[in-house]
């Protein structure tokens, strides 16, 4: 010991056993401590009882010895800490050259287990960028197992550990299929069997129990849980094509059997099934059902989800089965009969698929979207979406049809209750940029105002214009915008941002409908050359109080040009129609903030005129709805 220390320890400053402690904490080596982290002693100050560690975020850290004893864990020079702080170079070279040595380092130095996110720490920044230790710790995990000497869990919570002598990656993997108690852990630790399968030195041996335990557990659930069933036999002959050694040992437990004996319940079975899995089972179907297979497929492509109508028609046309499936779409679009998906998957595929793809097509979309939309209200489906945003299909629908078929479809599509009117008439657009002979019925199919002509002045008509332009062109594409993204996030029903964006829709819709209102019985004037006979739009007058014969100005203008603190008045406003017409002299009797009061006319004059020039007019419907679609 330190004589130093001996005299501390004399001295009744220090414990024996703080000494020892202090003893391996000579300066210069490095040590840990549970909140500052890494550190290197840098001097003993004994004589002021102390020594002074160097930490990343302290440097020059005054600690008493007898804390610094019972806190300062010192490492070996082995430790990966010491080793990078002393050669980061290394340790980088290592990381490139002998992965599975870096961790078994970082391994050892953390006692033998360590996560993925305590290994991270110690890498990111140093060694790895946050995207660099991404890619390299996925193959390193690859490397690790493939070794056979690391326990990698699954769990990217739980620990890698450095496996005791005399317990292999094999004997691993066929204890966690022993401990397996329910079907889908059985399969997944069956599926690391099959991935690692040349690490068992005697298959036949170690893994055909595994085979007979999979087979009864096939044959217990089939009757109520055939899905369960199909993936075990799926992955026991997985199995049993990498290591010929093994063998069935139930006769006639196959797949093609388990397709036969469930063939009713398949269209219930495939869903639950993985992807991968699904399509195996498909592609089983020509050999288990011999000649009938195309019409089950057939079948199962009319009554199922997404992702087997994709998956079938790719076999049936490797199985030289093309013709059979055209007739089938041919008879489901004739016959308004296809479902949703098929008409979705359909359009996405129309390249290979272009006689098809006609004015009928429409009908059915609109005959399934219907059947939708009544089995469940409110909700947009794959093929809802599609119509939406494929801005082409419809341009791809009509461009050989004929006129006529096109002028039913548009007209269908007006009366539809499947769109919101924006949706509705973006789509209408979509179909006039193949028939522009039929804007007509856009324009037409709006209906036309009733109300008087507005006199308004030029100023404010440009103001309403400029509103509305706006409106057209940025905020509703903006919130269209706002609509497909917030659509993405799936689950309409919990979705806040597109029922958020929805509201707002319907607010800019009923805004646009005002202003096109407005707009169009609006008549734009300077109010040059008024009538100042008598009151009239675009004059000044000054009346005079009967009881306090004070005078107040007001200037009547426009229907928009109210602005009651300039003392100006609208002439559509109460006040305003009761003082048109009315000559100097007369009296009039107005409501004021304290009750009726008599008032005499004394003076009308011209108002300045509004010398604002008019821009051109606004865009046409059929441009409008353009620029919406765009």
């Amino acid at each position: 010991m330190d004589p130093e220390l001996q005299k501390l320890v004399e001295a009744g400053k220090l414990s024996s056993h703080a000494a020892g402690q202090l003893d391996k904490l000579r300066p210069g080596t490095f040590c840990l401590h549970k909140s500052w982290g890494f550190g290197r002693v840098r001097e003993w100050n004994l004589l002021l009882n102390q020594i002074v560690i160097d930490f990343a975020s302290k440097k020059s850290h005054p600690m008493q010895a007898q804390y610094a004893a019972e806190n300062l864990t010192p490492l070996a020079p082995e430790h990966f800490l010491v080793r990078k702080a002393i050669d980061p170079g290394s340790i980088k070279n290592l990381a490139r050259e002998d992965s599975v040595a870096l961790v078994r380092n970082i391994v050892e130095s953390l006692g033998g287990k360590a996560t993925a996110q305590q290994i991270s720490e110690w890498l990111i920044g140093d060694v790895f960028t946050e995207a660099e230790w991404k890619r390299w710790w996925e193959s390193t995990r690859k490397a690790l197992k493939a070794t056979g000497a690391f326990s990698v869990p699954a769990k990217k919570t739980d620990p890698v550990a450095i496996r005791s002598e005399g317990v292999s990656h094999a004997d691993e993997l066929i204890a966690a299929f022993n401990k397996a108690r329910q079907p889908k852990q059985q399969i997944a630790a069956l599926e690391q069997i099959i991935k690692f399968h040349s690490q068992f030195n005697e298959p036949e041996k170690q893994l055909q129990p595994i085979v007979v335990s999979v087979e009864n557990t096939a044959a217990r659930n089939q009757k109520i849980h055939p899905e369960l069933a199909f993936e075990l036999i799926m992955a026991r002959d997985d199995l049993l094509a990498r290591i010929p050694q093994l063998h069935t040992t139930h006769i006639g437990l196959s797949l093609s059997k388990l397709i036969l004996e469930e063939e009713k319940r398949l269209i219930l079975v495939l869903p639950k099934l993985p992807a991968a899995k699904e399509k195996r089972v498909l592609q089983a179907l020509p050999p288990a059902l011999g000649p009938r297979w195309t019409e089950i497929a057939l079948h199962l492509m009319q009554a199922s989800h997404g992702r087997m109508v994709a998956q079938i028609p790719r076999i049936l046309n490797e199985g030289g089965q093309h013709a059979e499936l055209r007739t089938m779409l041919e008879r489901s679009i004739r016959e308004h009969s296809a479902t949703g998906e098929m008409l979705a998957w359909l359009c996405s595929e129309r390249e290979n698929w272009s006689e098809l793809i006609t004015p009928d097509l429409l009908g059915a979309i609109f005959s399934a979207l219907e059947r939708e939309q009544h089995n469940a209200p409110g909700r947009a489906s794959k093929l809802h979406r599609t119509l939406i945003e494929d801005r082409q299909l419809l341009g791809d629908i009509f461009k050989n049809g004929d006129v006529g078929l096109a002028r039913d479809a548009m007209r269908r599509l007006q009366l539809s209750p499947l769109f919101d009117e924006l949706t509705k008439r973006s789509l209408l657009a979509r179909m006039v940029k193949v028939y522009p002979e039929l804007e007509s019925m856009i324009t037409g199919a709006q209906p036309q105002s009733e109300e008087a002509p507005l006199i308004v002045s030029w100023s404010s008509l440009e103001k309403r214009k400029a509103e509305y332009e706006e409106l057209v062109k940025v905020k509703i594409p903006e919130n269209s915008r706002e609509i497909a993204l917030a659509r993405s996030y799936g689950d309409l029903s919990e979705n806040f941002e597109f029922k958020a964006a929805k509201q707002m829709q319907s607010v800019l819709m009923r805004r646009k409908a005002e202003l096109e209102r407005m707009l169009h019985n609006a008549r734009g004037t300077s109010f040059e050359n008024p009538d100042t006979s008598r009151l009239s739009i675009g004059t000044i007058l000054t009346v005079r109080a009967t009881e306090t014969n004070e005078e107040e100005t007001y200037t009547i203008l426009g229907a928009w040009d109210g602005n009651p603190e300039r003392h100006i008045i609208s002439y559509q406003t109460a006040i305003g129609q009761a003082l048109l017409g009315h000559e100097i002299g007369e009296t009039l009797s107005l409501g004021t903030e304290h009750g009726a009061a008599q008032f005499t006319i004394v003076s009308i004059q011209a108002a300045p005129p509004d010398h604002t020039s008019p821009t051109a007019d606004l865009p046409s419907e059929s441009a409008v709805e353009a620029a919406v679609a765009e």
